[in-house]
C-alpha cells in the first residue's frame, strides 16, 4: 500500500515535469506577427500552416518553427481568408500545406488540473506523514505488551507407545516432557532445563515420528 502510494506521487510529479517543460518549449518558440506570416507565404518561405483554436503554428522550409505573435480572438476565424486579406494569392497557397487542428476538452482541461495538481500532492503528502506518524504512535503505546499468543491448536495424536524400540532414547525424551510440564519439581534439584534435543540416526529409525510424540 505504502508502495503503490509513493509510486503515484512520483508518476504525478513527474507528469508535472513533463507538462511544465513541454509549456517551457512553448513559450521558448519564435513567434511572428500575422501579418510577416502572409510577407512570408508571399516569399514562398513557408511550408505548413497549422491553426487551432485561434493560434496558428507556422512551419518554415529551412524548418525552423514559429508561432503567431498572440491569440487570434475573432469569432469564426478563417485563417486562408485573413492571409488573402493581407495580399497572398491563391497560387502562393498552393505550395502551403494548411492544417486545421479541433480543440479536444482535455487540452482545455488540462491547465485547470495541472494547476491544481501541486495543492493536491502538498495534501496527500501531509496524509502520508500523518498516517506515518499514527502507526509509530500505536506501536509507542504497544511498546513492552508481550507479543506471546496462546496455542489452541488440537494435542497431537503420536505417543511414545507409538515408537518402536529405541527405548533409552525415549526414556531420555519423557524426561524432558516431564521437566516441561513440571519444572519446579527438576529446579528445585537444581536441574536445568536443556536448550535442545538432537536426534541422530540413519533413516528410518523413527526420528521424526519421536519428535511428534
Amino acid at each position: 500500500m505504502r508502495n503503490g502510494f509513493l509510486y503515484l506521487i512520483l508518476l504525478a510529479v513527474l507528469a508535472v515535469f513533463l507538462f511544465t517543460t513541454l509549456r517551457q518549449s512553448r513559450d521558448t518558440v519564435d513567434v511572428v506577427s500575422i501579418s510577416q506570416v502572409a510577407a512570408d507565404v508571399q516569399a514562398g518561405k513557408v511550408k505548413q500552416l497549422s491553426e487551432k483554436d485561434g493560434e496558428v503554428d507556422v512551419t518554415y522550409r529551412d524548418e525552423a518553427t514559429a508561432a503567431v505573435t498572440s491569440r487570434i480572438e475573432q469569432d469564426n476565424f478563417d485563417l486562408v481568408k485573413t492571409l488573402h486579406s493581407l495580399g497572398v494569392t491563391d497560387e502562393q497557397m498552393a505550395g502551403v500545406v494548411v492544417e486545421f487542428k479541433p480543440t479536444s476538452r482535455w487540452e482545455n482541461l488540462a491547465p485547470v488540473l495541472f494547476a491544481f495538481l501541486p495543492i493536491v500532492l502538498i495534501a496527500l503528502f501531509f496524509f502520508f506523514i500523518l498516517r506515518q506518524a499514527q502507526g509509530a504512535g500505536n506501536q509507542a503505546f504497544s511498546f513492552g505488551k508481550s507479543k506471546a499468543r496462546v496455542f489452541t491448536g488440537d494435542k497431537p495424536t503420536v505417543t511414545f507407545d507409538d515408537v518402536a524400540g529405541a527405548e533409552e532414547s525415549k526414556e531420555e525424551l519423557k524426561e524432558v516432557v516431564e521437566f516441561l510440564k513440571e519444572p519446579q519439581k527438576f529446579a528445585a534439584l537444581g536441574a536445568r532445563i536443556p536448550k535442545g534435543v538432537l536426534l541422530v540416526g540413519p533413516p528410518g529409525t523413527g526420528k521424526t515420528l519421536m519428535a511428534k510424540a
